[in-house]
């Protein structure tokens, strides 16, 4: 007699997450049609999606945003990231947690809540997950006018959506806060993907590992699975001077927001990243693991509000 085998959750997401266990593949290749081309037996014996292929990775992750979101139009240039649901919508799991810490037990929900996408993307992921699942607003910038457009095309296609988001293009690729952050605005909590690489060799070399360990793949030119544009990658220092950068920012409108946060990927930028908390005297700071059995990267998120001032946002804000 066969024996079966129970279905596992994935490792380390949050209670909440909607993917916790093995993908659904009939389901998910009824709501995207074309993911059952890309569906194949891996080295276990077992129906996989072919994570190697962008193709496959779009339509997977638009099959999930159909099957378990209500999200039936998500459509952007294939040269833009293509970011994996799963764990994004962790990161808004564990934004939701910090408030609810703050707020009696209860996560905030409704439009009495913004939130701020620093680098929004093509894609336009975080508003849509957290508008799905916490009814938030959101404010999404970008330095790229053409992700800007493609975002909003998103949300123009999609009713959930409309009216929830509002766009902000940062016309200085250096400034992070200033210039999208509007006079006398508060802003509940901020998000941020921010570009992993100081450089395209960087990138590449990155990519070459990735495509090896998911396929055996060794090509010179190896494709990204995830894809990205170059804005969406690179940045002048990496991920820890992008990061660094934020945290100096912050500071300027750090009475404006409750709740700064950003996605730290490499465990080695941390010691650089709490040195800059310290330097610009954050009164809390948090440090959130995130991942899965394939990979894991951190939340650090971090406010300047004493407690009389997180009393008064909670009362006049929070619902």
């Amino acid at each position: 007699m066969e024996r079966k085998m129970k279905p596992q959750e994935k490792f380390h997401l949050h209670e909440r997450n909607r993917n916790r266990e093995p993908y659904d593949l009939k389901a998910l290749t009824m709501a995207i049609p074309a993911l059952a081309e890309h569906v194949q037996l891996n080295k276990h014996g077992v129906n996989s999606v072919d994570f190697s292929s962008p193709a496959a990775v779009k339509l997977l992750n638009q099959a999930l945003l159909h099957h378990y979101y209500g999200i039936l139009h998500w459509e952007f240039p294939d040269g833009n990231l293509c970011p994996p649901i799963p764990g994004r919508v962790d990161y808004l799991h564990a934004i939701a947690d910090l408030m609810k810490e703050k707020f009696f037990g209860t996560v905030p929900t409704g439009k009495g809540v913004t939130g701020m996408d620093v680098g929004v993307g093509a894609s336009c992921i975080y508003p849509i997950l957290g508008i799905v699942e916490y009814g938030w607003n959101f404010i999404g910038s970008d330095i790229s006018k053409d992700s800007i457009a493609s975002a909003q095309q998103i949300v123009d296609a999609n009713p959930a959506l409309q009216g929830k988001v509002e766009f902000r293009l940062q016309e200085n690729p250096r400034s992070i806060f200033q210039g999208v952050v509007k006079d006398l605005e508060l802003i509940d909590f901020t998000v941020c993907n921010p570009p992993f690489h100081a450089s395209a060799e960087e990138a590449e070399a990155g990519t070459r590992r990735k495509v090896r360990n998911l396929s055996g793949a060794r090509g010179a030119k190896p494709t990204l699975n995830f894809s990205g544009i170059h804005s969406e990658l690179i940045c002048e220092g990496g991920e820890s001077q992008f990061i660094r950068n934020m945290i100096r920012e912050s500071r300027e409108v750090s009475h404006r927001v409750f709740w700064f946060s950003t996605l730290v990927s490499k465990k080695g930028h941390l010691d650089r990243v709490f040195r800059s908390l310290q330097d610009v005297k954050a009164l809390e700071v948090k440090s959130i693991s995130l991942g899965t059995a394939n990979k894991s990267a951190r939340i650090v998120a971090w406010t300047f509000l004493d407690k009389e001032q997180q009393k008064a946002w909670r009362i006049s804000r929070w619902k």
